[in-house]
């Protein structure tokens, strides 16, 4: 018997479990025609009594509670690196394993159940409830701002766990506005869904743009009933007839989309400069990559519709672990992806030996850095911004180095070079 999971498709708590099954090699099926009425059928309540998803069927007998379940599987594959690789790792998986479920996924689930309207909705509990939660996501963000993973130098079980419990939160309530404070998680988590393993699963993951709205339509709340006086007459409400034609406009207005405000780059007067041309030049330069694509990139630049940046990060004393370092880095460049239309950058990773700095040069449109990049991308605030002088003949060179990843780039090996285009 193969191991099938019931349970709905889009239940965090079954990707779990899925996405251990990629990263173990074992292959678990999942009921493709499942609804959650049939959670309450005798066959699934011999399952679990409770009658909650996901469940797990193996050949020895069911699993619930999706821990558990992920936990099984785990274990199906010998010496499986997601279980740590010393006792001491396995205990720290199940501390953040336990953490999670307590600090992270039972408070996300206090602000949500309410306001989806099952159970009251009182504004003191959920306040505490989201006071409890960002004390839980400081806690997170503070063992996250020296590491990439939970527990050692790859991901484990106690990922998995916690990027799913976090996935309801920034797709259902958590807002940028709302992660921006806890910046190690946002990398944390945006660096974990877009491993293969858990896109696999996952999909594209798009972060809520706003909190939901309060539900009232399974809230358990009634409203008291009004008393109506004894002994006053009914009285008929006399309808006004809404003229037809303004009834018409008002649905029209009601039901016209809001129009969709354009970004400001792009009411910029028109640029001879292509920015797809010149990524493709970058992109098909194979030689000779000074007389052909740093040539190009300066035939092709317009310094009234285009400016160039270096970037120097801040805090390159941190910088003391490669892979910390480069995924830092890589998380940069992922986070600045609503940037693509506007932009291309060299971001260099310098050094043989820890600290590592990281250096970059950006191309914006415009002659800023773009207000809406500093204001949806955390990262930029942790590097200094510095306008190139092309006056300066020297600075001109330091960006056809950055251009062709020159090496020694100022003295120093590259541990290595990454490309935003």
């Amino acid at each position: 018997m193969a191991l099938v999971i019931h349970s709905g498709k889009s239940n965090k708590n079954a990707y779990k479990t899925l996405i251990v099954a990629e990263y173990s090699g074992v292959e678990v099926k999942m009921v493709e025609s499942f609804e959650m009425s049939d959670s309450k059928t005798p066959e699934f309540l011999k399952m679990n009594p409770i009658g909650k998803v996901p469940v797990l069927e193996t050949p020895d007998g069911a699993v619930f509670e999706s821990n558990a379940i992920a936990r099984y599987v785990a274990r199906l594959k010998a010496d499986n690196p997601l279980l740590g690789s010393s006792p001491i790792d396995y205990a720290h998986i199940e501390q953040w394993i336990d953490f999670s479920s307590l600090e992270i996924d039972a408070n996300i689930l206090g602000w949500l159940k309410p306001r989806m309207g099952y159970g009251p909705y009182l504004p003191p509990i959920e306040e505490a409830t989201i006071a409890a939660l960002k004390r839980g996501l400081g806690a997170l963000n503070t063992h996250l701002a020296t590491t990439t993973y939970l527990v050692g130098h790859s991901v484990s079980l106690a990922d998995i766990i916690v990027t799913c419990n976090l996935y309801l939160g920034f797709t259902r309530s958590m807002t940028k506005s709302f992660t921006s404070e806890f910046p190690h998680v946002e990398r944390y988590f945006w660096t974990m869904v877009n491993q293969p393993n858990f896109k696999k699963i996952i999909g594209e993951v798009k972060q809520t743009d706003s909190v939901p709205p309060i539900e009232k339509k399974h809230a358990h709340v009634k409203e008291p009933a009004k008393s109506k006086p004894k002994d006053e007459p009914k009285k008929e409400a006399k309808k006004e007839k809404e003229p037809p034609k303004a009834k018409e406009a008002a649905e029209e207005e009601a039901e016209a989309p809001k129009p969709k405000a354009k970004n400001p780059l792009d009411l910029l007067p028109p640029s001879k400069m292509i920015l797809d041309d010149w990524k493709r030049l970058y992109s098909n330069t194979k030689t000779n990559f000074r007389e052909v694509a740093i040539k190009g990139f300066w035939e092709m630049y317009d310094p009234e519709g285009y400016s160039l940046w270096f970037c120097d990060y801040k805090y390159n004393d941190e910088n003391t672990v490669s892979f910390v370092t480069l995924n830092k880095v890589g998380g940069f460049l992922q986070r600045m992806d609503l940037a693509r239309k506007y932009a291309f950058g060299k971001m260099l990773i310098i050094g043989s030996s820890p600290p590592f700095k990281v250096k970059g040069l950006w191309l914006f449109r415009g002659q800023e850095v773009p207000q809406f990049v500093i204001d949806e991308c955390y990262d930029m605030e942790l590097y200094e911004w510095t306008k190139v002088d092309l006056s300066d003949e020297a600075q001109k060179e330091r960006v056809n180095q950055m251009i062709e990843d020159f090496e020694p780039f100022e003295g120093e090996s590259l541990l290595d070079a990454k490309c935003f285009k």
